[in-house]
């Protein structure tokens, strides 16, 4: 093995889906110590190709090599033994298991009579010490906060021997503060000589982290240059062939309008860790509400008393707002129903507006469908909204855009015997933008302002503080189930929403 020799060399990478092809004849490499940030659209072959590296994916054509040595194909098992690690957005962990247990899981064979803990423990305390991945071995996964779940996670694939660790939105349910925790103990990694290939939509972070950046459009490798030769704005015009319209400027100061909806000492209980206590919340025409704080904190338990399919326990709910619009957190399934077509996801929460006496007028439904398609850039639909594609095979992202299509848009005058629907009074928004690019992020943004503009009341909730300082009016901070006062944007700092997200300085229960 040549000790000089990247970390990683694809070569001709390929591979094809029916007729789409997802990876189109990529060479890349990796430097040994090096980050390299991948970027794209969603639908660019992000996933495809880490699926085809980490062996869950064979490639049509190609070749890998990892440290010199040919990988083979459609195996984690060899993968994992090369040094590739990867740590997964949504966490890979049993929350009824040990620290230890999780990271011994799928280490040791199914045939063995016990199991060497001793070692397990001894690694992972070598480990933590080494870099600064502090953590009790003994405790239950499902007792950690999101930042410690996390670190599990990297220790994981480093007790396990990863020398070339893929990161998929590593930050995406972090606080700030944890943040810089997480960039420190990289940053040590790649000094010990650890690549990184790191994933992302934060340009801000990719331009901080990353020493070269890859650009990925419809399956092919579009750009590669070091960071400190560009900038984000040439990064987002790569990701997607054209220049990206920025919501980065502050929106305007708006006159808020009536009450849509109040909360007054609402609590309610989804699960034992996820609930809500004595809330109380106002949320006004013509003012974006946004509630910031690490998913699992009681969020969904909010959004659900909203949506009525929560019952609270205690408090009241007036809801003054006739027309509602959801954009739920878990898209797969709560947002739409996977064997379902396209189309049929479309109108789903619109069918009374399609339908006569039990008929359901399919060519006025896929006809709507196929518009919302259009403007709210669906990819991977072959013929449009009228698509019989189930829906559970477009990308993440695809999915999310077609769930907000339907959420903010209304049938017009072409639907069965209606008049236009009345204008969204109340959007719901919870992780409006998870998983989507830089495109996408701006245009989802640009709606939700226009509904505010329009006289909406919007309630955004979201993991990203950048989007929440972009967007909001009013912030409030949710932490344990607790929220916090919902303050003029101007009233907070980023180091204080920070602090109350992890639960420090947190005042606890409050009026809004």
């Amino acid at each position: 093995m040549n000790a000089d020799g990247p970390a990683l060399k694809l070569t001709n990478i390929c591979k094809r889906f029916g007729a789409l092809q997802a990876n189109d004849r990529i060479n890349l490499e990796v430097a040994r110590g090096e980050v390299l940030a991948l970027l794209g659209e969603n639908g660019a072959g992000k996933s495809t190709l880490v699926s085809i590296l980490f062996g869950h994916y064979v490639a049509d054509s190609g070749r890998i090599e990892v440290f010199g040595k040919p990988l083979a194909p459609g195996n984690p098992k060899a993968a994992l033994a090369a040094g590739i690690g990867i740590v997964h957005q949504h966490f890979a962990l049993a929350d009824n298991l040990s620290v230890s247990d999780n990271i011994r899981l799928g280490t040791e064979s199914l045939w063995r009579f016990t199991s060497n803990t001793v070692a397990t423990n001894a690694a992972i305390a070598m480990t933590s010490e080494q870099y600064g991945l502090k953590i009790d071995s003994q405790a239950l996964v499902g007792a950690l906060s999101v930042g410690e779940q996390q670190r599990v996670e990297l220790l994981k694939a480093l007790v396990r021997g990863a020398k070339l660790l893929i990161l998929d939105e590593p930050t995406a349910v972090l606080t700030p503060q944890e943040c810089e925790a997480l960039f420190a103990t990289l940053r040590q990694m790649v000094a010990g000589g650890m690549s990184i290939i790191f994933i992302s939509h934060k340009l801000d972070e990719v331009m901080r982290l990353s020493d070269r950046v890859a650009v990925l459009r419809h399956g092919k490798l579009v750009a590669t240059a070091k960071t400190s030769e560009t900038n984000p704005q040439q990064l987002a015009n790569w990701m997607v062939g054209q220049a990206v319209t920025s919501t980065a400027v502050a929106p305007a100061h708006t006159t808020p309008g009536k009450p849509m909806c109040e909360l007054r000492g609402l609590s309610a209980a989804l699960s034992a860790r996820e609930q809500l206590h004595s809330a109380n919340l106002s949320l006004l025409g013509g003012q974006i509400a946004a509630i910031a704080g690490v998913s699992g904190n009681g969020q969904r338990a909010l959004a659900q008393c909203l949506m009525g399919q929560l019952k609270p326990s205690a408090g009241t709910l007036h809801m003054h707002a006739k027309q509602i619009a959801r954009v739920p957190d878990d898209r797969k399934n709560l947002g739409v129903v996977g064997d379902l077509s396209v189309w049929e996801n479309a109108v789903l929460e619109h069918l009374p507006h399609f339908s006569r006496w039990g008929w359901l007028h399919r060519r006025r439904a896929k006809a709507y469908a196929s518009k919302l398609v259009a403007q709210f850039d669906v990819r991977g639909v072959a013929d449009g909204g009228a698509s019989t594609l189930p829906v559970a095979q477009l990308s993440g992202g695809n999915i999310q855009k077609l769930i907000l299509g339907r959420a903010l848009s209304r049938p017009n005058a072409e639907a069965v015997g209606e008049a236009m629907g009345e204008a969204v009074e109340l959007v719901v928004a919870h992780q409006p933008t998870w998983g989507l690019d830089v495109g996408a992020v701006a245009f989802v943004h640009q709606q939700l302002l226009a509904a505010r503009d329009a006289g909406a009341a919007v309630l955004l909730l979201s993991d990203d503080l950048d989007e929440i300082l972009r967007l909001a009016d009013r912030i409030a901070v949710i932490h344990g189930g607790h929220l916090s006062d919902c303050k003029a944007k101007v009233d907070w700092s980023r180091e204080a929403i920070g602090l109350s997200m992890a639960g420090m300085a947190f005042k606890g229960d409050h009026a809004a």
